[in-house]
């Protein structure tokens, strides 16, 4: 399983995904979840997987074979756009990048589905993530199908794989108004508790800062399990709300009405 985690705020983007993928018990890797694309005062595009990693490797390999080679750049092709062999460094929007890479996934599941079905889930999502010039910096989810959805102001962060366990910090202090700084906390204790409640989801963590405008991937971490940052940030929080939960005042019992007619009835029974 995966951890991926995007959120797109007015200042900008905070992306990061673990490393772990596994296949079975005894079957466990580290792989780098995090791909950038990027050219400097012009375009930076982050995409994250998750899935079959033979899928998410095959998309991504194609991505990177595709980039930087003419004869793919959207339109050339007698007028008609063949999104499965388009480059993403001349796409004129992220919407575009959206659209290479979900038919790109398309392509990659329709070449391999029948033969990896019957030993597993060919599956695979990803996150795609940046800004293009003359383009608002964008956020988009791709589902196996190569269907999308996009963040707004009203759905501020998309989750790809292990998602249910670092959403609820997500939902009570992720807000519209948070700073990319506070956001890149918020996404470290996502991943911390992911990490402490499911074992299929583990560091290194990579991390990319992304503010609106730069056009360049300029802020990316590695937080590793001795990480200094990452170990004590951990262990703050996880003090801090021992302490929290301490100077909660203390839940008040009373009877429940009606208590002495049911233990009146179990006995008659």
């Amino acid at each position: 399983m995966t951890y991926c985690l995007g959120i797109w705020l007015p200042a900008g983007l905070v992306l990061a995904s673990d490393s772990r993928t596994s296949a079975g018990v005894d079957q466990i890797a580290t792989v780098k979840k995090l791909a950038v694309f990027e050219q400097q005062g012009e375009r930076m595009i982050a995409i994250l997987s998750a899935g079959n990693l033979a899928t998410t490797q095959a998309v991504i390999s194609t991505i990177r074979q595709n980039a930087g080679q003419a004869a793919n750049r959207l339109g050339l092709h007698g007028g008609a756009v063949e999104w499965s062999a388009a480059d993403i460094m001349t796409a004129r929007s992220l919407f575009d990048v959206a659209q290479i890479v979900g038919a790109i996934l398309r392509e990659v599941m329709r070449a391999n589905r029948s033969f990896v079905e019957p030993y597993g889930d060919p599956g695979a999502s990803f996150l795609v993530g940046g800004q293009i010039v003359g383009d608002k910096h964008r956020l988009f989810q791709i589902y196996s199908a190569g269907n999308f959805v996009e963040a707004s102001s009203r759905n501020t962060f998309l989750q790809l794989g292990e998602t249910k366990y670092g959403k609820p910090i997500l939902d009570r202090a992720l807000t519209t108004e948070s700073g990319l700084d506070e956001a890149a906390k918020l996404a470290l204790l996502s991943f911390d508790a992911t990490i402490r409640s499911n074992l299929s989801v583990a560091p290194p963590i990579d991390l990319l800062r992304y503010e609106t405008g730069s056009l360049a991937a300029r802020q990316i971490a590695k937080f590793t399990a001795q990480h200094p940052y990452w170990a004590d940030l951990r262990d703050r929080y996880s003090t801090g709300l021992g302490r929290l939960v301490e100077s909660l005042p203390e839940p008040v019992f009373e009877p429940a009405a009606g208590h002495g007619d049911i233990e009146a009835s179990r006995a008659a029974s």
